[in-house]
């Protein structure tokens, strides 16, 4: 070889962008009053501690149980909802307790789909209204007129640009959805979050709505924030994934890693309970978490671990101290004393007694039990 050949230096690999949204120790308390002065008797703690962020162009799932505070996250980072604490930083500017005044043009950037497409859409109103109102609102006149623009944006959801008279009462489900869509679109925002926005479909229509939302997204170039209970649907469209339990983010992980080696108890009880229709695993004897004890109220969380009341795993200092959110591998951030599939952060922590009571395993096909949980593998991801 020539000493005069030169070897190409090797790139470094390129820096992941700066995220779209960030929220750090975002907290939502709904105070409780009673009496006839209605004093503050105590607090639903409905969002206690959220740190993430999005990156544009991705997809962010959030999962957990009814009442986790999913909903009521998604209602804060859109400033629909007044924060308790915290902060939300959205392009790089602070808006966490920005006015309504304020807050008016940043609404053409952040738009909300919400979970019941019909009581999200104004009964008295036509579709052409309903779905020209962001253009109203902003003061914004659309080239070729707002007629015109409606109806493409009817077309691009894939409705008839003739419904444009109608009222929302004339649509089925699924079309009523795709209407709300049509509406959160309007302004071409950069971040758009969906609160549930396929829960109240039938299956048939949810997969429709999910791959309008796939093809909306590569079209347009936008950011999501999918909110979802249904771990197939946030399986499908998600980029990266946040699990929530009462109030907190307990794993935060990409969706390949999420789902084949859980970190967290509570994420692998969760995919445990995910059906694989899968004909080769027939007589494979599959092995359920069955998490015991009922998700402890908001207005008095367990201290420590909120999960240590349900989890196999606890031990006293699970009771005792609140575990961080830290990062345990590349790209997973958990939130647990003794995770799965890596080393305790508390090593040789005695258990309560009443620990190996916390969870159990349904038996398999067979008949027979499916042995202690922890020895369980959760089902998902084989």
């Amino acid at each position: 070889m020539s000493e005069n050949v030169k070897i190409p230096e090797q790139s470094s690999p390129p820096e992941p962008p700066d995220a779209l949204l960030k929220v750090e120790g975002l907290v939502k308390h709904f105070p409780i009053r009673k009496g006839l002065l209605r004093r503050e008797t105590g607090a639903v703690q409905a969002v206690d501690g959220l740190t993430f962020d999005v990156r544009p162009g991705e997809t962010l799932g959030v999962v957990g149980e009814s009442g986790c505070g999913k909903s009521t996250m998604g209602r804060l980072i859109t400033r629909l909802l007044e924060p308790t604490g915290g902060k939300i930083e959205f392009q790089g500017h602070d808006i966490t307790h920005l006015g309504v005044g304020a807050m008016r043009p940043l609404r053409r950037d952040v738009q909300m789909i919400f979970q019941d497409p019909y009581s999200s859409l104004n009964p008295r109103h036509t579709i052409g209204t309903i779905v020209s109102a962001p253009f109203r609102l902003q003061g914004i006149t659309p080239e070729g007129g707002v007629k015109k623009e409606v109806q493409q944006l009817l077309e691009l959801v894939g409705l008839n640009p003739e419904h444009y008279n109608r009222y929302p009462h004339e649509f089925s489900g699924g079309q009523r959805q795709r209407i709300g869509i049509a509406r959160a679109l309007a302004l071409k925002p950069k971040l758009v979050v969906a609160d549930e926005p396929v829960s109240a479909l039938d299956v048939s229509i949810q997969a429709q709505v999910v791959n309008l939302l796939d093809d909306l997204q590569d079209e347009l170039g936008l950011t999501y924030v999918i909110i979802a209970h249904d771990l197939s649907v946030i399986r499908h469209v998600s980029d990266r994934i946040a699990v929530m339990y009462l109030g907190k983010i307990v794993e935060l992980a990409d969706r390949a890693s999420l789902y084949e080696s859980p970190m967290h108890p509570y994420t692998k009880a969760l995919l445990s309970a995910v059906p694989i229709p899968d004909p080769r695993r027939r007589g494979v004897r599959s092995e359920r978490i069955l998490l015991t004890g009922d998700v402890p109220s908001p207005i008095s969380p367990p201290s420590g671990c909120r999960f240590h009341t349900r989890c196999w795993k606890a031990t006293e200092l699970c009771k005792e101290q609140e575990p961080p959110l830290i990062a345990l591998a590349a790209g997973r951030q958990v939130a647990c004393h003794h995770p799965e599939n890596a080393a305790d952060q508390a090593p040789g922590d005695p258990a309560p007694a009443s620990a190996g009571e916390a969870a159990g395993s349904a038996p398999g096909p067979s008949g027979e039990a499916a042995g202690s949980a922890p020895e369980s593998e959760g089902g998902a991801g084989k």
